[in-house]
């Protein structure tokens, strides 16, 4: 299998992680406010996609400042 190039990795893990996470919350948020039904798994997708559009972009920008600032407060071991 071809792998990415490591120039990819800054673009990738921004990507994934908010893809995982937004569905993640945003069904356990939709699953309980609506329980368990047809009209969930609608409400849910549709509150994922929404929410990966904003979560995605807002990673890019706040990914390397909280970098930097683990970087100040976290010693190298």
């Amino acid at each position: 299998m071809k792998k990415l190039p490591d120039r990819t990795h800054k673009f990738a893990l921004p990507l994934c992680t908010t893809f995982f996470m937004t569905f993640l919350v945003s069904g356990v948020v939709t699953y309980r406010v609506l329980g368990w039904d047809e009209r969930m798994i609608t409400n849910w997708m549709a509150s994922w996609m929404i929410s990966w559009v904003i979560a995605a972009p807002t990673m890019y920008f706040v990914m390397p400042m909280v970098r930097r600032l683990l970087d100040r407060v976290i010693t190298p071991g």
